[in-house]
């Protein structure tokens, strides 16, 4: 292969491997005044993305929106939203990035739209209109109940009737967003244009949200209740209803793997596009390797596994090990925190040092086989913000406080400087700023060689300098129960990953095979003691919260 060949095939493979930085635009800078942050905010603020080190951005929706759900309910999928600013704001933004050599990924949240959407619009006027079945209507029971037992993720039933029709209306999430019909060629098509409309302006690939969501049982069959003691879904909290049911005839239907196919088949007319898939499902490191195994669907999914609260070094492994033991070709993306669950800082290092854990934890996620969404203030290491409810704006928390609080905590004002509002903006934001965050704006941490943004580059800095963490495969290490060891292996290189979790100092004798002629590597930022003794055996000593990184010979 001559170098100009093995460059296309690098850059049109940037996402394996890649470290994605989401960007929740409502929350990211306000250029305007208005409280909200928007996409000028995000445009002046690239220069500090790209310095991390990642490969590109996710931009969580900006397009005309109701924004009952805060824009994943869309009402125009061709245009942005006016709080977030213009389309040619859009392609400045796009611009900058790319000359930045930042990749720009964006949120399509195709399974369902705005019931303010004109399609929808149209489609509940009456049964015999042009998009009469671009939704999911269906009778109600003979005692005028809704079809099925389906439940909302936002609670209650997933039917809302609707007089017009004198039917009723598919809906997972909100009443306000109303679920495609997948089961119609127009619909589908409809919804592959719209994606090319982005593709065409020079977009680099797509969160896709809900991407299991698409397509329904047609004959509306009653979901199974969970048997008892078996494991609830991880895609909403215990408390939520949803759980209680095995989501069998609502999700994941086997027809999705077709649209997939032709989803692929449109990115591919786009060389370097890439898809990573939002998957809230029962099984969802079996639905990611599906979905993203054998080149034609997916290049990358991501499910709750780590989005979760679970966090032990056992649990970790077990993830690792059951995906491994599914994917054959296929490719995650792993992510600890994002715009749906309580930060990592919080969900796993409330009882944990507050700086060195989100440091190791960060390490950790960065060495696994796969490509990293890293969420906007995860480089900062912010804990989960506490916002009182008369300022809670999320409708899922509303319904379900207090036992769930709902997505604001983790969707605060990004802090920039240790201002009243952190510089987010000169107004009372929309959602409050925590007093917690200031201390640990961007401004405070970029000359603290001790601060967690510090290491979030360290780290971005030697993941790149090492090919074997981009594209190595692993393989599960026994370092004993309380840390978490795998190998990395790519083309002739091998590299041992070591990581203590806990707040004590934890000591573990390499097994044989990688004890000889192992190399502690510089450049991490961690601290680990390695003695090699005359047999060629090795003990390593990791400090409380600390990683080690080895070469093997």
């Amino acid at each position: 292969m001559s170098l100009l060949e093995t460059q296309i095939q690098t850059s049109s493979s940037w996402w394996r491997g890649g470290v994605i930085y989401q960007i929740y635009p409502r929350s990211f800078l306000d250029s305007n005044g208005d409280g909200i942050g928007d996409l000028p905010g995000i445009t002046a603020k690239l220069d500090y993305v790209a310095s991390l080190g990642v490969d590109g951005i996710w931009l969580s929706p900006f397009f005309t929106s109701p924004m009952l759900d805060f824009g994943y309910d869309i009402s125009d999928y061709r245009d942005v939203d006016p709080m977030f600013g213009t389309l040619e704001d859009f392609k400045v933004l796009l611009e900058r990035a790319h000359s930045l050599n930042l990749k720009v990924m964006i949120d399509q949240v195709i399974s369902h739209t705005s019931d303010q959407h004109p399609w929808f619009q149209q489609s509940r006027q009456d049964r015999t209109n042009d998009k009469a079945d671009w939704f999911v209507w269906a009778d109600p029971k003979p005692d005028g109940t809704p079809p099925n037992n389906w439940l909302s993720i936002f609670g209650g039933s997933a039917w809302t009737f609707d007089s017009r029709r004198q039917q009723y209306y598919l809906h997972n999430f909100l009443t306000s967003q109303p679920d495609v019909n997948f089961h119609h060629p127009e619909a589908r098509q409809a919804q592959l244009d719209n994606m090319r409309f982005w593709l065409e302006l020079g977009v680099d690939g797509f969160r896709l949200d809900t991407v299991n969501f698409y397509f329904h049982d047609q004959a509306l069959r009653d979901n199974p209740p969970v048997p008892a003691g078996e494991a609830k879904t991880l895609g909403a909290p215990d408390s939520n209803p949803y759980t209680w049911q095995r989501h069998v005839y609502d999700l994941s239907r086997p027809e999705n793997l077709d649209f997939l196919k032709d989803l692929r088949a449109l990115m591919d007319e786009y060389p370097g596009t890439t898809t990573v898939g939002e998957i809230g499902d029962d099984k969802p490191l079996e639905r990611m390797a599906e979905y993203t195994a054998g080149g034609d669907k997916l290049h990358m999914a991501y499910g709750f596994d780590l989005l979760n609260a679970p966090h032990s070094a056992g649990y970790i492994r077990e993830v690792i090990e059951r995906f491994q033991r599914l994917a054959g070709d296929a490719w995650p993306c792993w992510a600890l925190s994002n715009h749906d669950v309580v930060r990592s800082a919080t969900r796993w290092g409330a009882h944990q040092d507050p700086v060195a854990y989100p440091k190791v934890a960060l390490a950790m996620v960065l060495s696994l086989r796969g490509s990293v969404c890293l969420y906007q203030g995860e480089e900062l290491g912010l804990p989960e913000a506490e916002v009182p409810f008369e300022r809670i704006q999320d409708p899922y928390g509303k319904v379900l406080w207090p036992e769930f609080k709902g997505r604001d905590g983790c969707r605060t004002p990004m802090p920039w400087r240790q201002t009243a509002r952190g510089d987010f903006s000169n107004v009372e934001p929309w959602l409050p700023v925590d007093e917690r965050h200031l201390p640990l704006a961007v401004a405070n941490q970029e000359d603290d060689a001790n601060s967690v943004l510090h290491a979030t580059r360290t780290l971005l800095n030697f993941r790149r300098q090492h090919p074997v963490l981009r594209e190595g495969d692993i393989q599960l290490v026994d370092v004993g129960d309380e840390l978490l060891g795998f190998l990395r292996e790519h083309d002739g290189q091998r590299m041992l990953c070591l990581f203590n979790l806990t707040g004590s100092e934890r000591t573990t004798a390499l097994p044989q095979a990688y004890a000889g002629g192992a190399q502690l590597l510089e450049g991490t930022g961690f601290t680990a003691e390695l003695e090699q003794a005359q047999t060629q055996a090795a003990r390593l000593v990791l400090p409380a919260y600390q990683a080690a990184f080895l070469a093997l010979d």
